[in-house]
């Protein structure tokens, strides 16, 4: 078997020399590389293919393009959509062309494609289909929304996973022999350098490295070099997960936390809540979100959930933290437990998809504002009823719609909390507008 871990000058980043050189040297991924699995099948029969890989960073969208290329002896020539602009594509282009000529093939890989605009991306196009290339694109984004369907439709997409804890910690196990060997890891750090990684295999590695300059450079009077919580705590400049704010990984965390609330489960929504914190997130945006779930699922089931949202933004923007985050989690765990109604919500959207295609109907007579002279010789406002004169402060049978237009019935209260109440309500009042057609008739 191959060294794992080829020697390699000790400038070149631990990451850099942990690099795979062989598809059964990869830590993870084993639904794609395994015994059967696709890119398995593909490296097995020798038959490149373009190819999105999606996945958070430090899971092997490198590596596997790196091994493909070897694995398929062709030339590889390597993107950054970060750095890389229009003269860039086209001297690798060039490049393509000529390892061509010479009877080469070059797989063409683009990390962070997403970076790149519709214009840029399509630039790869012809080469693809001409098959001077073949394309692989790394994103951590889903890649149904940034990239190009022309060239989407011409590659398959593969979904990467983050590293497990079991994973990392194989991987970590291997590291320490390569770079930690004089150094011994109590279990606890062992656990919190799994735990800072956060599924991402480069940024363990980073660590590790880190970490062994660090305990090389400190006093140990022993001369006994141990990596202890403590010490970890102390190397490491700030213990956040891998967090994307503008990525898929933020907007899945706020789906998370949305439909926990709307699930009823408080635990779950302030686990999702803290994570977030713990990753960076802007407060006042989930404070913002949080206002929007009292509004969407709670509605007027329970509308002090509306009030408590509200207060615990204004909270947060007067104390800041750690009260205000405080603040926040007692607002995500009373919606949690609130009564739950999305009428409001669907009527909203209802009426509002209604008066987009329909026509502009003239409001009643009745229901206009009459101020000048002209306008009450006109009529407006001649046969409105005031509600408060009527009994029970209902003007039963009275139409507050258009002329002409049906009831729509929009707003459906649900059997629970507050709206079991209002249901209640507008029953009996829809049964006095009932009797009060039969009166007239």
């Amino acid at each position: 078997m191959p060294d794992l871990f080829p020697a390699a000058a000790s400038n070149v980043p631990l990451a850099e020399r942990f690099r795979p050189t062989a598809l059964d040297q990869m830590v993870g991924q084993r639904h794609l590389v395994g015994a059967g699995k696709p890119l398995r099948l593909a490296f097995d029969a020798g038959t490149p293919h373009s190819m999105i890989l999606w996945g958070p960073p430090g899971v092997g969208k490198t590596t596997l393009a790196r091994l493909m290329a070897s694995s398929f002896d062709a030339e590889f020539v390597a993107l950054s959509a970060v750095f890389s602009g229009v003269k860039d594509i086209r001297d690798a282009m060039q490049q393509a062309e000529s390892a061509q000529q010479r009877g080469r093939h070059t797989i063409l890989f683009v990390d962070e494609v997403h970076r790149f605009n519709k214009a840029q991306q399509d630039a790869f196009l012809p080469y693809v289909e001409r098959g001077t290339v073949t394309f692989i694109g790394a994103t951590t984004e889903n890649p149904s929304f940034e990239v190009n369907s022309a060239l989407l439709s011409r590659a398959a997409v593969y979904v990467l996973k983050s590293l497990t804890d079991d994973e990392l910690g194989e991987l970590l196990d291997r590291a320490a022999a390569e770079a930690l060997s004089d150094i011994e890891i109590e279990p606890e750090a062992r656990v919190r350098l799994i735990g800072y990684a956060d599924g991402d295999a480069r940024r363990l590695l980073n660590v590790v490295e880190t970490l062994g300059t660090a305990l090389r450079a400190a006093h140990f009077p022993d001369n006994r070099r141990v990596a202890s919580a403590d010490f970890l705590q102390q190397t490491l400049a700030s213990d956040m997960r891998r967090f994307d704010k503008g990525g898929d990984a933020f907007y899945d965390q706020i789906s998370a936390l949305h439909k926990s609330v709307r699930g009823s489960n408080p635990d779950a929504a302030l686990y999702w809540l803290l994570r977030m914190l713990d990753g960076g997130a802007d407060p006042l945006y989930l404070g913002r979100r949080i206002v929007r779930m009292a509004i969407e699922d709670i509605g007027l089931a329970d509308p002090r959930a509306h009030d408590i949202a509200l207060s615990a933004c204004a909270t947060y923007e007067r104390l800041g933290s750690p009260e205000g985050e405080l603040a926040l989690a007692n607002a995500v765990i009373y919606l949690a437990i609130a009564a739950k109604s999305n009428a409001a919500y669907n009527a909203y959207n209802a009426a509002r998809a209604f008066v987009a295609k329909d026509a502009s109907r003239p409001v009643p007579e009745h229901l206009r504002n009459a101020p000048t002279k002209l306008m009450k010789a006109l009529g407006y406002g001649a046969a409105y009823r005031y509600a408060h004169d009527e009994a029970e402060g209902y003007a039963a049978g009275e139409n507050y719609l258009p002329d002409g237009m049906p009831a729509p019935n929009w707003y459906q209260p649900v059997p629970r909390g507050l709206e079991k109440k209002i249901a209640e309500k507008l029953a009996h009042l829809r049964q006095l507008d009932r009797q009060a057609t039969r009166d007239k008739d």
